[in-house]
């Protein structure tokens, strides 16, 4: 069993969240159901829960008020929100799970399971490139959050020159000649990566856009990046491509 705590002001969110733990994740146990901050910190400390489902925006107060009062950070968190997308890609960069309100049941089977698999980094790594990320106001400076062998690695997305797609597999070759291969698709990958300068310019690359040092025509062309590599465009991106760069140029 997971021991678990809610803390969110809304009367209604509270119980409805209960109700869906009980109903659908019965593996874990709903100790307490707090309205506050400071409930919250009250319940933390009596019980030592190890996954927290707390609200952002708390009245005057919010979940980030808690969690800078929390001694140790030994349990997970998931955030319930009603937060616009901008921070919620913040929330994906740094590997923090999430639940938008209303919450889905299978989203939150989802986030559970997450939590039974427990990620290595601790709590505290994530939760800080959070914060950074939520106040960082341009892309070159957002992290992201990528599984590691010896837990999560938190890289800038401009250290980041293209991800390569093997299978189910990506790799990502860092600007300094690093390289790591995580167990998730290029299409994950895209769909967080492409409003942030990035351009899938094949089924096999996505690239860092600020990284190309020109590009070559032919049927599709090729782009050579900074460090001379050079990668196909196909021919099915490459009037999107086109567009792309365009864009960014005029920009």
């Amino acid at each position: 069993m997971l021991k678990g705590i809610i803390v969110d002001d809304e009367l209604t969110s509270r119980e409805s969240l209960k109700i869906l733990l009980e109903e659908f994740c019965d593996q874990v146990q709903v100790l307490a159901l707090c309205q506050n901050v400071s409930e919250g910190l009250e319940a933390i400390r009596q019980f030592s829960p190890q996954v927290v489902f707390l609200d952002i925006q708390m009245q005057r107060e919010t979940g980030f008020d808690l969690l800078a009062r929390v001694p140790q950070l030994d349990f997970e968190v998931i955030f319930t929100t009603a937060h616009s997308e901008y921070a919620i890609k913040a929330f994906k960069f740094s590997a923090i799970d999430y639940l938008l309100k209303p919450i889905d049941v299978e989203e939150l089977k989802k986030a559970i399971k997450k939590v039974e698999k427990k990620l290595f980094a601790s709590t505290s790594e994530r939760l800080e490139a959070l914060i950074r990320n939520l106040k960082t106001e341009t892309a070159e400076n957002y992290k992201l959050a990528i599984p590691a062998t010896e837990g999560l690695l938190f890289i800038k997305l401009k250290d980041i020159l293209y991800c390569e797609a093997t299978s189910n597999y990506t790799t990502f070759h860092l600007v300094d000649g690093r390289k790591y291969v995580v167990a998730k698709t290029l299409k994950e990958y895209d769909d967080l990566l492409k409003d942030y300068h990035f351009f899938r310019i094949h089924h096999s690359y996505l690239i860092n856009l600020q990284e190309i040092k020109k590009y070559i025509r032919g049927e599709g062309g090729y782009v050579v990046l900074n460090n001379e590599v050079t990668l196909d465009v196909s021919k099915r991106k490459k009037e999107a491509f086109l567009h792309r760069i365009s864009t960014l140029i005029n920009h």
